[in-house]
């Protein structure tokens, strides 16, 4: 198993070290999970910190043999003001992250797309409106952060029978900073330019790409995601979505190598390794 760039006492000592100081700083917590601090305040993306998948999965013929160490325990997370998921499935949507992270947070904030709002209730055992629900262009501010959804294609673009979407992805501002963060997406017409409006600091985009024999929903290649980063003007673009199951990775250096030719900045995080823009 690979080690954490930063685990535990670690990883929490570095998270404190950054309380007060300027700039946004990202963590990745594995898969599409991801901390983000700015002015003394923190907000979570899809965070999964838990063995949840690795257990159920144990004796199917789809097991989710995790690859790298968990970073932290969620219930060591505290100070958290929001956190994202952008759809149901567990890896975005895990009941041993996010009731631990309540339980440490009184007053979290969590957002979920409004079609699966009474969905995610039954899974964290909560009232459904203890969540806040989003509607593709809806918008909330909570502390220094606002968050917009936008549609994501997982790998197509679904809606409920009230024609809200079950996949969304995020953008997060903070201060001068905005932050793409995809949830699980395909390219679809239009998002680029959606993308391209918001005049992006930073993009987290999944590169695990979509393969029949894994048998679950597909997501950006890694040249895809370095080219929609390179189309959207996003300045800087920062892959996830792999090194967490060995049923669904993919190795970088596609999407390393598609932003090379591209001139795309980019950059790429451990488990548990952050980056200051």
């Amino acid at each position: 198993m690979k080690a954490a760039y930063l685990k535990d006492e670690a990883f929490l000592a570095d998270a404190a070290a950054h309380r007060g100081q300027p700039g946004l700083r990202l963590w990745w917590l594995g898969q599409s999970g991801f901390l983000v601090h700015f002015d003394g305040f923190f907000a979570l993306f899809d965070p999964y910190l838990s063995d949840s998948l690795t257990r159920k999965y144990a004796a199917t013929d789809k097991p989710h043999v995790r690859i790298t160490e968990r970073v932290v325990d969620p219930a060591r997370l505290e100070n958290i003001s929001l956190v994202t998921s952008s759809h149901n499935h567990t890896d975005h949507l895990d009941a041993e992250t996010l009731n631990p992270l309540r339980a440490a947070n009184p007053g979290l904030r969590i957002i979920v797309p409004e079609a699966n709002r009474a969905f995610a209730a039954g899974r964290l055992g909560c009232d459904p409106d203890e969540l806040t629900g989003l509607v593709d262009g809806q918008r909330v501010e909570h502390g220094p952060f606002m968050i917009e959804a936008l549609p994501a294609a997982h790998e197509a673009l679904e809606t409920d029978d009230r024609g809200r979407n079950i996949y969304l992805g995020y953008v997060l501002t903070a201060g001068p900073y905005r932050v793409y963060h995809s949830g699980d997406t395909v390219l679809y017409d239009g998002l680029a330019g959606r993308l391209r409006a918001f005049d992006l600091d930073a993009a987290l985009l999944p590169i695990n790409g979509s393969l029949p024999e894994r048998r679950v929903a597909g997501n950006l290649w890694g040249r895809e995601a370095a080219a929609l980063a390179h189309e959207a003007g996003i300045r800087l673009a920062i892959p996830c979505h792999f090194d967490m199951f060995e049923f669904n990775t993919v190795a970088p250096d596609e999407f390393l190598d598609a932003c090379e030719e591209l001139g795309q900045d980019c950059r790429l995080l451990a488990n548990g390794e952050g980056v200051t823009l």
